[in-house]
């Protein structure tokens, strides 16, 4: 069992991001089994769901005539066009049923704000909305966060990212997440985690 200053974060592990979902991710489904292994040894898990309202400004049917996954500039920066997903209360938006993580403490419900997407478990696309995750982790006595779950260059990046700007040692477990790897976004992504300080490492590495 990890020490208590340690917290897995899985990020998004929900309905529509897998294989046959309104958003899938490839092999999203492969994340389930690993995820339940590193959970059995932490202490914390703290999990994260998409949760938006019909209405959401991130999904380009509100957007016409952009299509889904396309950019476009919002007030708060750049935004990529997302098919509907993750509606508050739909089955696409429930975790994924084969998820085993009953010890879990807390879920963070994110992108439920109408006018502002929010990638990262940590802090809204704003980049200064805060979810209340940093001052939980602190209060818990964490102080490094291992992340995992889908999708590896967005919500996974994007959290593990603002986790380092917090002020946490961060980790991002490869073999438990997925991408959706658009115009390059995997690349990019690790790129920059790499240079934040953030470690890539193997589930086996973990639990070792």
């Amino acid at each position: 069992m990890k020490s208590a200053d340690q917290v897995l974060l899985v990020v998004d592990v929900q309905n529509d991001f897998m294989p046959g979902g309104a958003l899938a991710v490839t092999d999203g489904h492969q994340v389930v089994p690993v995820i339940n292994r590193l959970a059995k040894g932490f202490e914390h898990v703290v999990l994260t769901q998409d949760w938006h309202p019909h209405e959401h400004i991130s999904f380009a049917v509100h957007h016409p005539p952009h299509r889904p996954f396309e950019t476009i500039a919002l007030p708060y920066g750049q935004q990529v066009l997302w098919p509907v997903h993750c509606v508050q209360g739909t089955p696409g938006a429930a975790l994924h049923r084969d998820l085993d993580i009953a010890h879990a403490r807390l879920v963070i419900r994110k992108g439920h704000h109408r006018d502002i997407d929010s990638y990262s478990a940590f802090l809204e696309a704003d980049g200064t909305t805060r979810t209340g995750l940093a001052g939980y982790l602190r209060d818990l006595g964490v102080t490094r966060v291992f992340c995992c779950g889908l999708a590896t260059d967005y919500c996974v990046a994007w959290t593990a990212l603002d986790a380092r700007l917090a002020g946490f040692e961060v980790a991002v477990i490869d073999d438990a997440c997925r991408a959706i790897d658009l115009d390059g976004s995997l690349d990019k992504a690790w790129q920059a985690m790499r240079e934040a300080g953030i470690a890539r490492l193997s589930a086996d590495d973990v639990l070792a």
